[in-house]
């Protein structure tokens, strides 16, 4: 049995706030479920984050408090965490006084959802995320699938599809792929959706997969996934945080050329050969983007490298 846990980043609406959509998920044999999670958890551990969720977007923003602080860097984090804290409280105080109900929102909102990181430096959060990155890279046994799509070059008016649903039906097709090709000697080889919590979402998904499940998707017969997609809160379960991360590190280098958590990532995206037939980047003609460029490789020219397929235990 093959979970394959899902989660996006950007917005599917069109303009939106961002250029890109993303949905991915990060398929791991139940074999290696615990293990991964406790690798996880003891990454969390070090950076005192023990049953935090990871979620990127909020993670590695910038907290601005932190810069009117002397001597951040040399406090404890129950010093760091104090002293944010104060300065908070009394921002949210002066939006009150200057009734400015808008603001005093969004404050609030910013604040709630970056109130697990504060005690940790810039420098810090991102070490943090690299070193999950990392690990990653290094699970042999995990698949990542992803469809990321340009808005620029989507036009609603040629598919009866929303972007988020071509994604999704076009991460089931490649997971569904993935498990008929792994499982050709093994008839009970399965795998299950596991998809971060939303109602709208829910719904939709399992409406469609209930549609695959009928009379295929565009691409191929749904035979090895079981179910429609499971609903969870990705606050508690790590694994849903790690398809979050992923969504987000591919999105970030496709809108704005960051490289270095995408490297990493992009290590398990699904290869026949060499080349990438997980992760899908629709664009214009011509893109020359890692991700395209990894479908139009001369195979005859490398050979794939060596993976441990296994995974490293902290």
């Amino acid at each position: 049995m093959y979970l394959l846990y899902m989660d996006e980043s950007g917005t599917s609406d069109i303009p939106g706030n961002t250029s890109h959509f993303v949905l991915a998920g990060v398929s791991i044999p139940i074999a290696y479920w615990k293990a991964f999670d406790r690798e996880i958890e003891t990454i969390k551990r070090k950076y005192a984050l023990e049953n935090v969720e990871i979620h990127v977007g909020w993670i590695l923003r910038a907290y601005l408090e932190q810069n009117r602080i002397a001597g951040f860097q040399q406090l404890s984090h129950a010093q760091r965490r104090a002293q944010v804290e104060h300065l908070r409280t009394s921002e949210l105080l002066r939006l009150q006084k200057a009734k400015n109900p808008k603001l005093y929102r969004q404050f609030k909102k910013n604040y709630q959802k970056t109130k697990d990181y504060i005690h940790l430096t810039y420098d810090e959060r991102y070490a943090f995320i690299k070193d999950v990155a990392y690990h990653i890279s290094r699970w042999g046994y995990a698949r990542l699938f992803a469809e990321c799509v340009d808005k620029v070059h989507f036009d609603p008016a040629r598919t009866p599809q929303s972007i988020a649903e071509q994604c999704f039906e076009q991460v089931v097709s490649r997971f569904e792929h993935y498990l008929q090709t792994i499982g050709s000697d093994d008839p009970d080889c399965y795998g299950l959706l596991i998809h971060d919590n939303n109602e709208t979402v829910a719904k939709k998904h399992t409406l469609m997969m209930r549609k695959f499940h009928r009379q295929g998707t565009m691409w191929t017969r749904i035979a090895k996934i079981i179910e429609t997609p499971l609903f969870v809160d990705s606050q508690l379960t790590s694994m849903v945080q790690i398809a979050d991360m992923c969504a987000y590190a591919i999105r970030r280098y496709l809108e704005n050329g960051e490289e270095e958590l995408f490297d990493l990532v992009f290590k398990r995206a699904d290869r026949r050969g060499v080349v990438v037939v997980g992760v899908r980047h629709f664009t214009g003609a011509g893109c020359t983007c890692k991700i395209c460029s990894q479908h139009r490789i001369d195979t005859s020219l490398q050979l794939i490298p060596s993976d441990s397929p296994g995974p490293t235990l902290g």
